[in-house]
């Protein structure tokens, strides 16, 4: 029996993090929980046959655009994609609005990524179906938020804690990171957070984001030093340098390499169990290299795990949204082929 979420899912657009109270995000969980089988390919179904998914990628995107197209068809259902604006009409000067009226069109769901914040909202506005924002600028990135708590989630559960009381390091750039941002606005929703803010002094978390954090009773410590930083946390959420978001790649530059963390560093600053985590890709040119690979092989590094969450979470909102979660196991199979994805 699915726990009763305050937000009407059925339907609905997922375009930021403030659209969900604390039960809305454990109805999600408990889905994903559910959609296990499936995820690690023991199960088959075909409760979405004949649905169509757009993914509309306008930036680049590697696990975003391809977990949502493989979600989708886990569950049975058809994605059609584009992943870049010159190959769609709005390179010859269409509105947003008329390629959301068109595209609803032809698709039973949409999932947009847009380089200008704002974009995928506006392009809601327009569509006859539900749309899910798959990063919008500088701005939010709703899905990723959901999957890096999951995995926190998971993580401290594991260890014998719970998200409550969770104690996280936000270490790189805060100041252009959408994933950072709704990362943010969710681990707000619990209680007794504390947050430390490790960057260089110009990509520090803006103001908006510190002050919504405070008002909401959350911990925080800023910092430029990586190595004091990095103590006594249970999760170290790093990121990369958001180059795609500086005026220049030279302004850029100047911010590579500040903030990262090795093998050595992570041994002598932090607690022996502390969760590594990154929203990836990982920048692991030598300028850059923000999450060394020297760490691939410790335990406690969990971007991959996150990976595979965030399949799991896109499916859970597919489930919701298109109203298929009292259906998923009523058309369950077994696969017939080869599958050790355990």
């Amino acid at each position: 029996m699915l726990l009763c979420a305050s937000m009407e899912f059925l339907g609905s657009n997922i375009i930021s993090i403030n659209q969900f109270e604390k039960v809305d995000i454990e109805l999600i969980f408990e889905t994903a929980d559910n959609l296990i089988p499936f995820a690690n390919r023991t199960k088959l179904t075909k409760a979405l046959d004949g649905a169509i998914l757009s993914n509309m990628f306008f930036e680049p995107s590697t696990r975003t655009r391809i977990s949502f197209g493989s979600a989708f068809n886990i569950l049975g259902g058809s994605v059609r994609e584009t992943t870049e604006i010159d190959a769609t009409s709005l390179k010859k000067g269409e509105s947003l609005y008329d390629t959301s009226r068109v595209l609803s069109g032809y698709s039973d769901i949409i999932v947009m990524r847009h380089p200008l914040a704002g974009s995928v909202e506006e392009f809601a506005e327009a569509s006859r179906v539900p749309v899910i924002n798959g990063g919008d600028g500088d701005n939010e990135h709703p899905s990723q938020a959901l999957l890096d708590l999951y995995t926190i989630k998971k993580e401290l559960e594991s260890r014998g804690k719970s998200i409550d009381s969770a104690r996280v390091a936000l270490i790189g750039d805060l100041k252009y990171g959408r994933a950072v941002h709704s990362l943010c606005k969710i681990l707000s929703l619990y209680k007794n957070i504390s947050l430390k803010l490790i960057s260089p002094d110009k990509l520090k978390l803006p103001n908006s984001f510190v002050n919504e954090l405070e008002e909401k009773s959350v911990s925080l410590i800023e910092t430029d030093n990586i190595q004091e930083g990095i103590s006594d946390v249970d999760i170290l959420y790093v990121t990369r340098i958001q180059e795609e978001r500086f005026e220049s790649a030279e302004e850029a530059n100047k911010y590579k390499g500040l903030m990262s963390l090795n093998e050595k560093i992570y041994t002598k600053n932090c607690e022996p169990n502390t969760v590594i985590m990154h929203p990836l890709p990982r920048d692991s040119r030598n300028d850059a290299n923000e999450l060394d690979s020297d760490l691939n092989q410790n335990p406690n590094l969990a971007i991959y795990r996150q990976t595979d969450n965030g399949l799991l979470i896109r499916m859970a909102l597919f489930s919701l949204i298109l109203g298929i979660t009292d259906r998923l196991h009523e058309s369950a199979s077994s696969i017939s082929w080869y599958s050790n994805k355990n």
